[in-house]
């Protein structure tokens, strides 16, 4: 009997789960009305490096 090849499965759910996600933010960005910049003008600093 064959062995099955779980790396395979797992790949495709992969697949399956960022194919989904691209749907969804693309749902998103379509159904978002248009604006000037894609970021707000107040919006907070990006988190990750601090300059202290």
């Amino acid at each position: 009997m064959a062995k099955p090849n779980y790396s395979f499965e797992k790949r495709q759910r992969e697949i399956a789960k960022k194919k989904k996600k691209e749907e969804k933010l693309a749902r998103k960005r379509d159904s978002r009305p248009d604006s000037p910049s894609d970021a707000p003008d107040n919006a907070p600093p990006a988190t990750g490096q601090r300059s202290d």
